[in-house]
């Protein structure tokens, strides 16, 4: 199995049940293509450096998965037809980086 990390943007206008549903559903996804996920951080609403329909913010939402490169691409397929995600992003790492991140440092300070 591969290991990746994900980083997940939902639009702001998802309350943060939504939010959470739609995190859920992604779980479910992950686990019945047979991945599993290693851990996750919330790194909460944030601005986004440019705006992705018509948005300046975001919820920001990281996953660190480990699962097949063939299923990363029928799960990348599904978040892209989600309109509630506004962007994604797929990294293939050798190693998962320690948590918390730095995303969730800085917020801390």
């Amino acid at each position: 199995m591969n290991k990746f990390e994900l980083v997940l943007l939902f639009s702001p206008d998802l309350s943060t049940v939504m939010v959470e549903k739609e995190e859920d559903s992604l779980d479910k996804n992950i686990t019945k293509s047979k991945g599993s996920i290693i851990s996750k951080e919330d790194w909460g609403i944030k601005d986004i450096s440019f705006k992705i329909n018509n948005f300046k913010k975001a919820f920001y939402k990281f996953y660190q998965i480990e699962m097949y490169g063939q299923e990363v691409d029928s799960l990348k397929k599904g978040l892209t037809q989600n309109e509630k995600i506004l962007r994604h992003l797929f990294i293939k790492v050798d190693n998962h980086q320690q948590l918390p991140t730095k995303m969730m440092n800085d917020e801390e300070k």
